[in-house]
């Protein structure tokens, strides 16, 4: 379990986290959500023990983490860049270099992974592109059996089939040995269908932090027509998350109860067919009288 609490940072004049506190169980996937600059690195960094916070602190299974080599062996960080390259190391090169720090490294586990990204263990690092240079950071993460796994722009230069295949990768290790997985994006659709849990970092700040599947339960996208602009009316009765309209057809994403909203929507579609009668008998009410007229001058 990783546990969180108050953590502060700041650079010089920066504050880059605020009072930081979450809890992540053992065996489940949270992610990070945040625009460039948000924090989200510097955050992961303190949690693989790299940063030490200026307050606050970080627990990894009830231990302190940073200033703690035996700590560490349980955890993999994987930056967004890579790093220990210089000299053209190759793959292979680099698995050497985990497996002296990690005690649960694999071989095995790493030849099976490299066949299943079709990769060259002999291939020199620099020469690969950064999609693969993404896809061998995650073959070298998962072949040290680590108990923690902290991803920063976890699926970044990833195609989307590739993206799948990492994802599939995740969550059969964590159904075998109950690995836990943070990861941080800037990017919420990354992570929204993997997670389960989400939190939002502004400006230092978690402002927000929640199951991802009690957020998306009471969600109902609505498809609809009206004749008339009702989007101040729908608004001001429902929790609209988004709202777009072409011509009649609107679409919606609304919070809440699904009977409860569809209700609502019901009982203005019946006021706007009643104001579009009380309309159509004006019109002709208007004709016949226009008719009549143009009959008593004849």
């Amino acid at each position: 379990m990783i546990k969180v609490t108050d953590l502060s940072k700041n650079f010089g004049e920066l504050k880059a986290l605020d009072k930081v506190s979450f809890s992540v169980p053992k065996g489940s996937i949270f992610g990070f959500v945040g625009a460039n600059g948000a924090g989200k690195s510097t955050l992961m960094r303190i949690i693989a023990g790299i940063y030490t916070a200026d307050d606050g602190s970080v627990l990894i299974n009830d231990e302190p983490v940073y200033d703690n080599p035996a700590a560490k062996t349980h955890l993999v960080f994987v930056p967004d860049r890579m790093h220990l390259t210089g000299g053209g190391a190759t793959i292979e090169r680099m698995a050497n270099f985990y497996a002296s720090c990690y005690p649960k490294f694999s071989f095995e586990k790493f030849d099976a992974l490299l066949n299943i990204f079709k990769l060259d263990k002999k291939r020199r690092v620099r020469s690969l592109s950064k999609g693969m240079v993404r896809q061998v950071q995650t073959v070298l993460a998962l072949s040290c059996n680590a108990d923690v796994l902290l991803f920063d722009e976890t699926f970044d230069g990833l195609d989307p089939i590739v993206s799948k295949v990492v994802k599939d990768l995740f969550r059969q290790e964590r159904k075998m040995r109950k690995m836990t997985l943070v990861m941080a994006s800037h990017d919420l659709k990354e992570l929204e269908d993997f997670c389960d849990s989400i939190g939002i970092i502004h400006k230092g700040d978690l402002l927000h932090s929640s199951e991802i599947r009690k957020e998306t339960s009471d969600m109902h996208k609505i498809q609809c027509v009206f004749e008339q602009d009702e989007e101040a009316f729908l608004r001001e009765h429902l929790h609209i998350v988004r709202y777009g309209r072409t011509g009649n057809f609107v679409t919606m994403v609304v919070k809440g109860e699904k009977e409860a909203i569809m209700q609502k929507i019901q009982e203005q579609e019946r006021q706007q067919h009643f104001h579009l009668s009380e309309n159509v008998w004006q019109l002709i009410l208007k004709f016949c009288v226009w008719i009549i007229m143009i009959i008593r001058k004849i």
